[in-house]
C-alpha cells in the first residue's frame, strides 16, 4: 500500500518502455534525484497508451504498470493509484467521481499530464 503524503514526480518527456525498474531508477539518478527517497516516479510510453509507476517501499522496489484498456489491476494497487489517476487524466483531485469513472476514463487512455 501506498502511505499518504507520498511526493510524486511525472517525466517530462516519454521513455524508452523497455526499460526496467532499475533503468528507470538509473534516470532519477541521472537528473540529480535520490531514487531511494520514498517519491513515486511516473513514466509515460511515447504513445501515452502506458504508465510505469517506480517506487522504493523501503525494502525493495515496487513497478506498477497501467496499460490502456487493462481492467487486471489489483483492488489494492488500484485504490492506491486512483488519486495519481484522477491527476493524469486532467482531472481536479477535488471533484469526487466514482472510483469506475476515474478507472474507465484511465482504461480509455485519456492520459493528459497537467501543466
Amino acid at each position: 500500500m501506498i502511505p499518504a503524503g507520498v511526493k510524486v514526480l511525472v517525466a517530462s518527456h516519454p521513455v524508452d518502455f523497455r526499460k526496467r525498474p532499475d533503468g528507470l531508477l538509473a534516470l532519477v539518478r541521472d537528473a540529480s534525484s535520490d531514487p531511494f527517497n520514498g517519491a513515486l516516479y511516473v513514466y509515460r510510453a511515447k504513445r501515452a497508451d502506458r504508465v510505469k509507476i517506480v517506487w522504493w517501499d523501503g525494502s525493495g522496489v515496487c513497478l506498477y504498470l497501467v496499460i490502456e484498456g487493462n481492467d487486471m489491476i489489483p483492488a489494492t494497487v488500484r485504490s492506491a493509484l486512483l488519486p495519481l489517476l484522477r491527476q493524469l487524466s486532467g482531472l481536479d483531485a477535488e471533484i469526487r467521481q466514482s472510483d469506475q469513472a476515474i478507472l474507465a476514463l484511465a482504461k480509455a487512455g485519456r492520459w493528459r499530464l497537467r501543466k
